[in-house]
């Protein structure tokens, strides 16, 4: 048998993080919203059971919320990012080799474990329940497509009891012939809608596929992932994060920004925060896009768009190169009177690209060496880190912020901030 992949899931990851420090959720359904307040972005089951769909917006189901009581909550992010660190800490127990796919998502390697594998799927499952409050659900296969499928049917059905596994043949078979072929890991809309042209309705069918018809509809991608279907392992576990090739900071506002220099303190925000992502990272940017739009739901009010990018020489992590190079970039995208020009612009966003790592950042023949702005970025990282985001900021982001997301249902950052710790009361 080849050597087992496990695929641990964490069931409605923002939901079950809510519920670990408030208790009165379970059993209640619950919505967690996007930015802004804007639209669902995970749901309780008791939720999905009433209709709620992932990213509906919030005004198009307020009246069930009134009608069922369902809890609604801002997003939580420092909390769910920590409680996710949390969730891996706990997976690492099990196995030296693991990919941290997604916020909840890990890929853990079982090879090596002989007959008692599954036992170590279900032994890992506690464990993250116990140490961490989240429930999972775990997938074993012998590829990690197979395994992101047997996750899916663990989830749905609950004779699993939790973790299903696809190592067995006659398992394997049993769900993929009642799975349906959209749910398979890389087939998109597009794709699916090829393949059901054709008549593969079903994952048991996709993998029956011929590979040269795979290839023909879908490109080797397609191809790929058939062989990964019947057990030819094409994806392997990657343990090292592979470079970023691209970053990008966008917001929806908190208020319509109708003039130039909201928009520009917007862009502002987003560019700073872009450059702390950057030096985290170890990295440099060669080029950056900002753009900033309209809101594509409002029926009254005008549309409109507008992007710029440009080159960075040199490549830089520094904040005020990029804020520079930012506002250049709303300087000549705006259109109009810089007081107004007709438009409420709901979304800016910073974009980086051609990212490479810092000590590999090509010199300039006339450059010269700027270790007083290092230093700098180093002093406003470490009082920022130490006292808490925007501590220091730029002038021209501006000390009012009506830009800034609305957040106001979210929860304490229990895991995070000293002055948001639970207390117990005895």
């Amino acid at each position: 048998m080849p050597d087992p992949i496990a695929l641990i899931d964490c069931n409605n990851f923002y939901v079950s993080c809510e519920r670990v420090f408030d208790p009165k959720l379970i059993g209640v359904p619950v919505v967690v919203l996007s930015n802004n307040d804007g639209c669902a972005v995970a749901r309780s089951e008791e939720a999905k059971v009433l209709g709620i769909k992932m990213a509906q917006p919030l005004f198009q189901f307020r009246d069930k919320v009134r009608d069922h009581g369902i809890r609604v909550m801002s997003s939580n992010y420092t909390l769910y990012g920590d409680m996710s660190r949390r969730v891996v800490d706990a997976v690492g127990q099990f196995s030296p080799s693991f990919e941290v796919y997604s916020i909840d998502e890990t890929f853990v390697d079982l090879s090596g474990f002989g007959d008692r594998y599954l036992k170590q799927a279900s032994d890992m499952r506690s464990t993250v329940r116990e140490l961490t409050g989240i429930p999972t659900c775990v997938g074993v296969a012998p590829t990690k497509t197979l395994a992101k499928l047997a996750n899916y049917a663990a989830k749905k059905n609950p004779i699993f009891g939790g973790v299903c596994d696809f190592t067995d043949a006659r398992v394997a078979d049993w769900c993929m012939a009642r799975i349906a072929v959209g749910e398979v890991w890389g087939v998109g809309a597009a794709t699916e809608g090829k393949l059901r042209n054709i008549g593969i309705e079903t994952v048991s069918q996709l993998r029956d596929l011929p590979m040269s018809l795979a290839r023909k509809v879908g490109t080797v991608v397609l191809e790929r992932i058939v062989a990964e279907l019947q057990g030819v392992r094409c994806l392997d576990i990657e343990e090292v994060v592979p470079q970023r090739k691209g970053m990008a900071v966008t917001r929806s506002a908190g208020e319509p920004m109708r003039t130039f220099d909201a928009v520009m303190q917007a862009v502002t925000a987003h560019a700073t925060q872009a450059a702390y992502k950057l030096r985290q990272h170890g990295l440099v940017a060669g080029q950056v896009t900002v753009f900033f739009h309209t809101s594509p739901f409002s029926k009254t009010a005008p549309q409109h768009s507008a992007s710029r990018t440009i080159h960075l020489k040199p490549m830089t992590n520094n904040t005020f190169d990029m804020i520079h190079a930012a506002s250049l970039c709303v300087q000549k995208a705006w259109k109009g009177d810089r007081r107004g020009n007709g438009y409420a612009y709901a979304k800016a966003g910073v974009i980086l690209d051609d990212l490479i790592r810092e000590a590999d950042t090509p010199q300039l023949l006339f450059e010269f060496e700027r270790p007083r702005d290092a230093r700098l970025m180093t002093a406003l990282d470490a009082v920022n880190d130490r006292f808490g985001k925007k501590k220091i900021v730029v002038a021209s982001e501006g000390f009012h912020r009506p830009f800034e997301v609305k957040a106001e249902m979210r929860s304490p950052r229990y895991t995070t901030r000293i002055s948001e710790v639970p207390v117990i009361k005895a």
